[in-house]
């Protein structure tokens, strides 16, 4: 990140009705507005980031290696699903309790407890033999995640002084944002070496460097006005988010009149109907609402949770395209997304000094913009383009990633108080895990019905033909076996223009995000986030 002097900081969000928090001394390790900063802080910063990007990059590591470790496990279509959408549904369905949790009983304790059981979970994903234990192992990290990414933000503010708070948030929002890229790539280099199981094995070393760091240099912070776990919201919120992410992740799959699909969908509404009601008459609630009172917050919520859906757009179709389409292995695929770490390091060094001089607002517009623009040139690629187009495209969408997703993290994070700091930073991971469970489902819906549009079945079987509408990867495997060649053409031009018309779409939407930002956002951030209400 750069150097140059941070932002004015921005004002927490207010909490009409609320009673203030209980002011304590913190400790001398700790950091205050007015006290001196930890000189390790750093340091313990830099151990944060390692916990954020070993939970990021194994988000993305399986998108390379669920068809190996598929076929040494012999896991069904259903048991493949299920090994993917575990996390994906327990980390959305904790992630408002595992705020709490965290301001009650100590951030950095709820931080290395995460980070143990996501250890000891790849630990047992990485020795198993059975489909069935893998998917348990699966959501226990989905746990374990949604334990640690509030947790890593919210101890931002017991270890920085106010005037440092934006340029640490940003520094964890750079990992975060950098694992997407690295998995596929850390993904395909060990799967080329080792045996499958090397991708939750490496998960091991990281998580216990990960403890140590924390434990040694993170001091604790907590709410002293924090309330007791709320049993009634934990389940609501475990119910309501768990069944729409589900819903929405198999709609895409199963189709959206499926019956499990439109159970799941309907009763998560009577469940978040009800955990927002019960919020409303809680003074110092677990989805706490009054903090999208703050206009900074609520709008730096809302872009980072469009970034995400967006995002998921070009995450969902690019390895497919470079493994089928191309011919690339698992580390190939991993490496053609590399442009976009470029990309992103640089976005990482801009963007202090760009919120210093043209505001937040401005630099998340032009994220966005720059995401839409990389997208709507990416939605030209042709069926004999090659790796030059995308190499191109990608290094813009890794900046305008950057730009926007780190500006609007950064923003959303500092306007909260420290007492609110685990609720509020769960608030915003629980919003842009749902916005990426809506990217995953509506691109995927769009790619299969335009692939399935374009694909020529003709003089095919019905049963074959219905498997290679599928997808790209079984017309390729019937075009072999049945010495079709052009069958083998056909998928590959349809699955371009599935692309491309996801792509287009995606920039759309990007660039409306723009809009929507640089019309509704504040202009600029003032103020300072509170300093009251924690201890260590």
């Amino acid at each position: 990140m750069s150097a140059a002097a941070p932002p004015p900081p921005l004002g927490p969000a207010s909490s009409p009705g609320a009673a203030p928090p209980q002011e304590t001394v913190p400790p001398p390790e700790a950091a205050s507005s007015t006290g001196p900063a930890d000189p390790r802080r750093w340091l313990a910063l830099v151990a944060v980031a390692l916990s954020v990007l070993v939970i990021s990059f194994d988000m993305t590591i399986l998108n390379v290696a669920l068809p190996t470790l598929a076929a040494q496990l012999r896991a069904t279509t259903g048991q493949q699903q299920w090994i993917v959408d575990s996390y994906t549904v327990v980390f959305a369905a904790v992630m408002l309790p595992a705020g709490l949790l965290g301001d009650r009983i100590g951030r950095r304790r709820t931080l290395t407890v995460g980070l143990a059981l996501f250890g000891l979970a790849s630990a047992v994903g990485m020795l198993t033999d059975s489909p069935g234990t893998l998917i348990a192992a699966r959501a226990g990290m989905g746990l374990a995640g949604a334990l640690v990414m509030p947790m890593s933000m919210a101890v931002i503010p017991g270890l920085f002084p106010a005037a440092e708070q934006r340029r640490a948030t940003a520094i964890l929002a750079t990992s975060l944002a950098a694992g997407a890229p690295l998995g596929p790539l850390i993904g395909g280099f060990l799967l080329q070496h080792f045996w499958w199981g090397s991708v939750f094995a490496i998960n091991v070393p990281l998580t216990a460097i990960g403890i140590a760091a924390c434990v040694l240099l993170l001091p604790e912070t907590r709410n002293p006005a924090a309330p007791r776990m709320d049993l009634p919201g934990t389940l609501l919120a475990a119910a309501g988010l768990g069944a729409l992410t589900y819903g929405i992740i198999q709609g895409a799959d199963q189709g959206w009149t499926d019956p499990l699909v439109l159970g799941t969908l309907v009763g998560s509404v009577p469940a978040l109907t009800a955990l927002v009601l019960l919020s409303r008459r809680r003074r110092d609630p677990m989805l706490d609402l009054t903090l999208l009172a703050d206009r900074t917050f609520r709008w730096s919520s809302v872009a980072a949770t469009l970034i995400s859906l967006v995002l998921f757009g070009a995450f969902f179709v690019l390895p497919l395209y470079f493994q089928s389409v191309l011919g690339t292995d698992a580390l190939g695929s991993g490496l053609r997304l590399m442009p976009m770490m470029l990309g992103l390091m640089v976005a990482a060094k801009l963007t202090d000094r760009l919120v210093d001089r043209i505001g937040a607002r401005a630099v998340i517009t032009l994220g966005l913009a720059l995401l839409g623009g990389a997208l709507l040139f990416g939605s030209r690629t042709g069926a004999t383009d090659g790796y030059g187009r995308a190499a191109a495209w990608l290094t813009v969408l890794g900046l305008g990633m950057g730009l926007s997703l780190i500006t609007a993290q950064a923003s959303a994070l500092v306007t909260l108080p420290p007492a609110r700091a685990g609720v509020g930073s769960g608030l915003l991971q629980t919003l842009r895990q749902v916005g990426g469970a809506i990217g995953i489902a509506a691109f995927g819906s769009l790619l299969a019905g335009a692939y399935r549009g374009a694909l020529d079945t003709n003089g095919l079987p019905a049963e074959a033909a219905h498997r290679a509408g599928k997808s790209v990867v079984a017309a390729d495997a019937i075009a072999r076996s049945a010495g079709r060649p052009a069958l083998s053409a056909s998928a590959h031009a349809a699955y371009v223009h599935g692309m491309t018309v996801v792509l287009l779409v995606a920039g759309l939407v990007a660039l409306l995000s723009a809009v929507l930002v640089a019309t509704r956002m504040p202009a600029r951030d003032t103020g300072a986030p509170a300093s009251t209400g924690d201890h260590g």
